[in-house]
Parts: structure tokens; C-alpha cells; sequence
């Protein structure tokens, strides 16, 4: 894993608020010792749960989205260490692995013009150039027996932690993924809304379910490709769902887990779902915190869940004196899916 930056306990320590009488996640959660390699550490520590930042947007600019989703890993570190250790849950369940080193790569695309289709090709090139990253440690993580929860970067990188999770297991998974558009655009060439078709197409995704589509957002070519092959890929609409009222919320979501729970399956969450969440593609209509909340309890129980995934955040495009709540909503869904999916031993 040459790409990967270790996640230090110096590091741990400088986001990490001390306070008397409290214990924070950031005194638990486990880093990679001195004396060992990342592969070592992932086979011998006792935490279930992986933490993995992809600090890139490059995904985002060759899908014409805002760039900015780099910023969502260091603000998520922060306020996960600063989480309680209490009965609820403990940071001793988490290991912070580390984030994948994209340094060259972002400095690479920083002055590309997606509009030119020459530099279209080499920002979906860099972006195969990350997916072959993010698979192989993804990969190494779901091989160790754990369990990732990755923090985004991109929706680019569902594709790597399909693909990994697939090849690790020695077969096709499926997805669940909670956002306003499909991210199952036409294979032209790489980027943050194609992860899926590029997953299914190349057999790493066997079941895709798209959970609250913007009926104003998703594309006819988009509806017709799904049509045809809805044995396998399948979604509801956030309009049919909290606007008009033709389906409830709780159905839906027991109706999805039905169509995804007989196989390892990943849980995909686009912030960009959430009103007034800055993002790529900001929206001002979507389901509430809580939903989302509710969603990644729900799924996370079964004992088929085999990843979460938190991506196109973007704190850098928020009010800076908000920068922080981006983080705050990102701890909230990693220890969500943490206490749903613990089991006692």
C-alpha cells in the first residue's frame, strides 16, 4: 500500500480536545504503531472498523461539479476524535488507517478545464489512476476481515470500494446508495457519475439500488438504461417518496434491503441528498439528517453491510465558520453505523 499516508498517534493527538473527566474517541481509536506495517496492523488489531479518507475532488471536476470535496476528510478526523468513548459507543471499535496520497494527482489536474476535451481525458485518466489505489487498499482491508468506512473525495470512489470489496470476496457485491442522482452515466471516461456503470459493466456490482433519485435531475437516457435491466439495478424517487406521498419512507426502505440483502453489500451516501449541505451539487430540496440517519442505522444492522462510504462533502464551499458541522454530520453516520452493525462477541 505505497499510496497510503499513515494515520499516526501524533497525528490522533493534534485533533484531539482533552478535557477532565471525559474520554474522547481520538484516546481509544487505534493508529499504526512504528514497528509495523500497514498490512501487519490490519491482520492483528482488535477494531472491526477501518477508517480511510480519500482527500480529492478530481472525480468531481471531470463531472463538472464544483471542486471543494477535498476538504470533508479533515474535517471528519476532527470531529470523530472529539466523540465520546462511552456504553453507546466506543473509539476503541475504530482503527484510523490512514488516507490515500493524492498530493501529485490534485496538483496534476489544478489548472485543467473540463470544458477542453483534451484535458477531459487526462482528468478521467488521473481518476483510474486513483480507482486502481482505492481498490487495492479497500482490497487489503476487506481481506484483513474488516470492515471500511471510507470518508470521500468524490463519488468516483464507489467504484474502487466495489471493485476492492468484490475482489477480496471473490465476487460480485451489491450497492445501496443514497443520493438525489443515479451516478449511472454512460462510460465515456471516468468520473464521479459514472462509479456505478463502470462497476456493473466491468462484473464487480451485482445489484444496485438508488435510494431518493431527483426525478428533475436523472436523465431519460439514464431511466431508459435502468428500465432494461431492472432485475438488477433498481431506485425510488425522493418525489414519489416525501412529496407527492406515493410510497412511504419506512416501506422503501425495507423494500431495498430485500432487493440487495442476500449478498455483501456496500452503503453508499452522497451528502449532496441533504438540503443546504455544501457539496458538489448542492440542492435545496432532500431528505433530513435524521433520514439519512435513520438509513444508515437501518442498513447497517444487517449483517450482509460491508462498507460505508461518505463522500462529496465540502466543507471549503461552506461558510467558514460552519466548516466544522460538515465533520459533526460525518461522525454522526460513522458511529450510527457503528452501533447498528456491532455485534457482542
Amino acid at each position: 500500500m505505497e499510496k497510503l499516508i499513515p494515520f499516526t498517534l501524533t497525528d490522533l493527538a493534534k485533533v484531539t480536545n482533552h478535557r477532565s473527566g471525559e474520554i474522547k474517541f481520538g484516546e481509544k481509536m487505534h493508529t499504526l504503531p512504528k514497528e509495523m506495517t500497514p498490512m501487519e496492523f490490519l491482520k492483528t488489531c482488535e477494531a472491526k472498523y477501518v477508517l480511510f479518507g480519500i482527500p480529492e475532488d478530481i472525480g468531481v471536476r471531470a463531472n463538472y461539479g464544483r471542486p471543494g470535496a477535498a476538504s470533508a476528510w479533515e474535517s471528519a478526523i476532527k470531529s470523530i476524535a472529539n466523540i465520546q468513548h462511552n456504553r453507546f459507543c466506543k473509539g476503541s471499535r475504530l482503527m484510523v488507517l490512514g488516507t490515500l496520497d493524492v498530493k501529485a494527482e490534485m496538483e496534476f489536474v489544478k489548472d485543467l478545464d473540463f470544458t477542453i476535451s483534451e484535458d477531459r481525458v487526462k482528468l478521467s485518466q488521473t481518476v483510474e489512476k486513483i480507482d486502481k489505489e482505492v481498490a487495492h487498499i479497500i482490497f487489503n482491508i476487506v481481506k484483513a476481515g474488516k470492515i471500511p468506512i471510507v470518508i470521500g473525495g468524490g463519488h468516483n470512489n464507489a467504484y474502487g470500494n466495489i471493485k476492492g470489496s468484490a475482489l477480496a470476496k471473490g465476487k460480485p457485491i451489491n450497492a445501496i446508495n443514497f443520493d438525489a442522482h443515479s451516478d449511472f452515466r454512460i462510460l465515456e471516461g471516468r468520473h464521479s457519475g459514472n462509479g456505478f456503470s463502470y462497476a456493473f459493466e466491468e462484473g464487480f456490482l451485482k445489484k444496485y439500488f438508488i435510494f431518493g433519485l431527483h426525478e428533475s435531475y436523472t436523465s431519460k437516457s439514464v431511466l431508459d438504461i435502468i428500465k432494461k435491466i431492472e432485475d438488477r439495478v433498481r431506485y425510488n424517487t425522493y418525489d414519489e417518496v416525501n412529496i407527492r406521498k406515493q410510497k412511504n419512507f419506512d416501506q422503501e426502505l425495507f423494500q431495498a434491503l430485500n432487493f440487495i440483502k442476500n449478498d455483501p453489500f456496500g452503503i453508499e451516501i452522497d451528502l449532496d441528498a441533504l438540503p443546504n449541505i455544501a457539496s458538489s451539487a448542492m440542492t435545496m430540496s432532500g431528505y433530513s439528517v435524521e433520514e439519512v440517519r435513520l438509513f444508515v442505522s437501518y442498513f447497517a444492522q444487517n449483517q450482509n453491510a460491508s462498507y460505508l462510504h461518505i463522500c462529496e462533502g465540502a466543507p471549503d464551499l461552506g461558510e467558514e465558520k460552519n466548516n466544522h458541522l460538515i465533520g459533526k454530520l460525518i461522525g454522526y453516520l460513522v458511529t450510527d453505523f457503528i452501533k447498528a452493525n456491532h455485534k457482542e462477541e
